[in-house]
């Protein structure tokens, strides 16, 4: 049996390590606050979140569209997929319950007993989980869990479910051991065979007013220890064979729970994520997917989930159209929004590449084989050389790891330097990124580069702008717009301290003209201003 929720011809594999740039990843797009959303308290499910949005890059429209499918599923019949979550959950736990004692036992028969409890455990689990599976048939339709139900209700039938507890009943060898041996060197006993006995053997009465049996017996005394473990090594070498087989068993079923458990707790988390996003009212959509090399990205709506779930207000999305284009440049006023969009541009791509659904009215995009950021650092104390340096050193890490056909989303990088220089940087950064088929989305407050690549991009740059109005409110909005000179910082500077650098100079030097002489009036005037 296989779970096969992630793949459909595989299982998901849990030993694989994070992409290179998975930290950045993480710490770029505020991917805590998502994953913490998915997950609640559930380890596993913020594991599986997690690894399946870092390690989602890659995967084929064929698997991406398997999982948007399995996931349609669970949104639908949430109820049944957490009780099937929380009977994988049970098969976990009764492995301590049963097995513990008996996994470091090198004792045949302590391996026996536990296989037995535990397997015993294991084959009602499997029917409940049938049982739902018949329930469930015909209000499923992806074929993850379709196949799933199917192969439950084929090989598991009644008749098989109670041959395995006969069996197990069997093993337990309440009426003894039964084995064949035979005499190798020196009279020591060889190719010890487990027997079946041909009856259900004698009853307790007949054991106590019954003849002997019909064959050469010994009977060892109760305080002859050491015929006792003479007997239990005996004894062991009978069923040494069984127990490991039935240990194996016990371990394929308790895999094949393990997997199921592991795969459904990724969807569990795009259910919970769902759940707190429709609760603010937002809008989520599964993406269409383009074919790749299309180069089609339209979407409406489209906000910064994490951002979402982070504020008790009403998030503004944007509408878009960047088909065909490789380059988008953001620029426009501060704390308009920029960073915020680059992020719902970002979190979108890795949604949509492990099969979740995206923060957006509607959405179409391609698949990609890697997302990579590079976003400004905060000054670290640790560094030993300077921030211009540091981004330099990130920049050559991403030109050794990335792709064709990768996004990759810069946030005011380079602007630890001044302007030409970091103009500079950027133009050959980019157009370097661009000649290898790369994807880019920039934001910057660099005009000279930003007004470059306007110039001179073609149908290829699409330029946007955060909107800013007549009386200086940031509608959080990105409009398409070429690059300006000023990002308004000025406005800023009114909203902390009430009036802007000229107004404050201007009365200065009127207070100024009033109280002091005229000399002292001009000297303020030519001198510098703070």
């Amino acid at each position: 049996m296989r779970a096969w929720l992630m793949y459909h011809d595989r299982d998901f594999d849990r030993a694989q390590e994070p992409p290179w740039n998975g930290t950045a990843l993480t710490r770029d797009l505020a991917l805590d606050t998502l994953l913490a959303a998915m997950a609640g308290r559930d380890a596993l499910v913020f594991e599986m979140a997690q690894k399946g949005l870092l390690l989602g890059s890659g995967n084929p429209p064929d698997t991406i569209r398997y999982r948007q499918a399995v996931l349609r599923d669970c949104l639908q019949n949430a109820p049944v997929v957490t009780a099937i979550y929380a009977l994988a959950d049970e098969a976990i736990i009764s492995r301590k319950k049963h097995w513990w004692w008996s996994l470091s036992s090198h004792y045949p028969d302590s391996i026996l007993h536990g296989a037995v409890d535990l397997l015993q455990t294991l084959v009602g689990l499997l029917r409940r989980l049938r049982e739902i599976g018949r329930a469930e048939t015909g209000r499923v339709e992806s074929q993850g869990f379709t196949r799933l139900f199917t192969s439950l209700d084929q090989e598991l039938s009644d008749d098989y479910l109670a041959s395995i507890q006969a069996h197990l009943g069997e093993l337990k060898f309440r009426q003894g051991v039964l084995m064949s041996a035979r005499l190798g060197d020196r009279n020591e006993g060889t190719n010890y065979v487990l027997r079946q006995p041909d009856g259900p053997g004698p009853g307790l009465l007949d054991r106590l007013l019954g003849r002997g049996p019909a064959a050469y017996t010994f009977r060892i005394d109760e305080r002859d220890e050491a015929g006792a473990r003479a007997l239990a090594a005996l004894r062991g070498r009978g069923i040494n064979d069984v127990a490991n087989a039935l240990a194996q068993a016990a371990d394929h079923v308790l895999s094949f729970f393990d997997s199921l458990r592991a795969e459904l707790a990724f969807y569990l988390g795009g259910v919970h994520l769902h759940d707190r996003l429709v609760e603010r009212g937002l809008p989520t959509v599964f993406p269409a997917l383009a074919p790749a090399g299309r180069r089609q990205y339209e979407c409406r709506a489209l906000y910064d989930v994490s951002l979402a779930l982070s504020l008790d207000r009403q998030i503004v999305g944007n509408d878009l159209d960047a088909s065909g284009r490789d380059l988008l440049v953001v620029t426009g006023a501060n704390q308009g929004g920029k960073s915020s969009f680059l992020r719902s541009v970002g979190l979108a791509q890795l949604m949509l590449q492990c099969g979740l659904f995206v923060g957006a009215a509607a959405f179409t995009g391609e698949p990609c084989p890697a997302v990579v950021t590079h976003c400004r650092r905060e000054e670290d104390r640790t560094m030993t050389s300077g921030k211009l340096d540091e981004e330099l050193a990130r920049i050559s890490e991403i030109a050794d790891h990335v792709v064709p056909g990768a996004l990759v989303l810069f946030n005011e990088s380079f602007a630890a330097t001044n302007e030409r220089e970091g103009s500079e940087i950027a133009k050959q950064t980019v157009r370097a990124l661009l000649n290898k088929g790369i994807r880019i989305v920039y934001v910057t407050h660099l005009y000279a580069f930003a007004h470059e690549m306007f110039a001179t991009g073609g149908d290829a740059v699409l330029c946007l702008r955060a909107e800013r109005l007549a009386d200086g409110t940031r509608t959080f909005r990105m409009v398409e717009g070429k690059p300006l000179e000023t990002s308004y910082g000025e406005d800023l500077y009114r909203e902390v301290f009430g009036a802007g650098p000229e107004e404050r100079d201007a009365a200065m030097a009127s207070s100024s003209a009033s109280t002091d002489d005229g000399a002292d009036v001009q000297a303020d005037r030519a001198g510098p201003r703070g």
